[in-house]
């Protein structure tokens, strides 16, 4: 039997990136178009786990494929955060994050080639210092949160100004390495 081919279903430079890290190129990109929405009254890590599972089941998969996604929700207690769609939102973000731990929740998908699907969740604790309005602004004027869940990146600027994060780096930025490693031998997937 030969060797599996990789989807990854997400368009996230990111996510590219951390797969690089452990070694796997993906053969494809398929960015999934399903409706992010939370539903009414569901909690972050149910809504990340279905996203997940979503986008994974929203890509066509040829029989010698294994398809990879995955979501990162940030969420203060049980609230959601939105991504920061304009600077007006990320500030209210970046101030309701400010001197507060809070969770990032990243859940991943892996579907082999018998169409069996594993999941795995990673949740993460980060506490961001107490933010002056000066370093929101400033991080704010960056430009580097716009588009990001909770509005901010830790792979940049803003690690900076996170004082404590207990969980996985990798999982805050779009996809828990050690999970994801473990899924892809488990779907059969040749890593070294």
């Amino acid at each position: 039997m030969t060797a599996p081919s990789l989807v990854l279903a997400s368009s996230s430079p990111r996510r590219r990136d951390l797969l690089a890290r452990i070694g796997v190129t993906p053969t494809r990109i398929s960015s999934p178009d399903i409706d992010e929405s939370p539903l009414k009254g569901e909690l972050p890590r149910a809504y990340a786990l279905r996203l997940a599972q979503a986008k994974a089941a929203a890509v066509a998969r040829a029989p010698d494929e294994i398809v990879l996604a995955g979501d990162t929700t940030v969420a203060l207690g049980r609230r959601i955060l939105p991504p920061a769609e304009d600077e007006q939102t990320q500030r209210k973000l970046l101030g309701l994050l400010s001197g507060r731990r809070h969770s990032c929740i990243s859940a991943i998908c892996v579907i082999d080639r018998m169409g069996t699907a594993r999941t795995r969740m990673v949740e993460t604790v980060v506490a961001f210092k107490r933010l002056s309005e000066a370093e929101v602004e400033a991080y704010v004027a960056s430009g580097e949160g716009l588009g990001k869940a909770g509005g901010y990146a830790i792979q940049g600027r803003a690690e900076a100004l996170i004082r404590f994060v207990a969980g996985s780096h990798s999982g805050v930025i779009g996809l828990p390495l050690f999970e994801t490693r473990a899924l892809l031998l488990a779907a059969g997937y040749p890593l070294g």
